[in-house]
């Protein structure tokens, strides 16, 4: 909801995460928090299989490629990220649409519902059901680039430690910092995402359209 605000002067904008729930529970029901929850848990599965397998198999083919191993697995990341943005955008447009649907969450489409509605009326391609592939192609691209190159990385460089309890604080630490560098990073990308595939300014015209363009559009009117 925050990131298809466009600006303070959103008449429908939320002034706080706290007002934002307040909001949603008064006007949308507890069940508003869990609008377009089901693509997510359709594409999990695919999304996470999809990602680790082509992350070893693209580190594989980098091995012939004589880089650097902190390189090796920036680029593997990039790779498996921008595979896995095709799989998920699909499931990412329903969600996002569902999401920004502000009716009660028993008055709105069921998801696959939702999906029809969008292929009939858009088909699938990149103004339907792929409806911001390049900014989910960004979004998932550089946050694996940034994570798994961070966190192979540093966990190379930081010793094993013995003790099963502190090897585990290690891992997780790493973990925690390379995921949070990561968000950081690419969440122009996932605003850029939300604006293009979420309900347009003025209905009929189309304000947000690709990517880069769209990310200018946000700076140049919200910085």
């Amino acid at each position: 909801r925050f990131q298809i605000q466009r600006g303070k002067t959103d008449p429908t904008g939320y002034k706080s995460l706290g007002d934002c729930f307040r909001t949603i529970f008064q006007r949308e029901g507890l069940l508003g928090f869990y609008k377009g929850i089901f693509p997510p848990i359709l594409a999990e599965t695919p999304k996470r299989a999809v990602k680790f397998f082509t992350f070893e198999q693209y580190k594989k083919l980098l091995g012939y490629a004589s880089l650097p191993p902190g390189l090796a697995f920036a680029v593997a990341g990039l790779g498996s990220g921008l595979t896995e943005a095709v799989v998920v955008n699909p499931f990412e447009v329903v969600k996002v649409t569902l999401q920004t649907n502000r009716n009660a969450f028993i008055e709105q489409p069921s998801s696959f519902v939702q999906a029809r509605q969008i292929i009939k009326t858009d088909g699938l391609g990149f103004q339907g059901l792929n409806k911001g592939l390049t900014a989910t192609l960004g979004r998932h691209g550089v946050f694996n680039m940034v994570y798994f190159g961070f966190y192979f990385n540093v966990k190379n460089i930081l010793p094993v430690n013995k003790d099963p309890n502190l090897e585990f604080l290690r891992k997780f630490g790493i973990g925690l910092v390379s995921g949070t560098i990561a968000s950081i990073i690419n969440i122009p990308f996932d605003v850029a995402k939300s604006r293009i595939q979420g309900p347009q300014p003025v209905p009929g015209e189309i304000k947000y359209r690709t990517c880069f363009k769209t990310m200018a559009t946000v700076y140049k009117e919200e910085g």
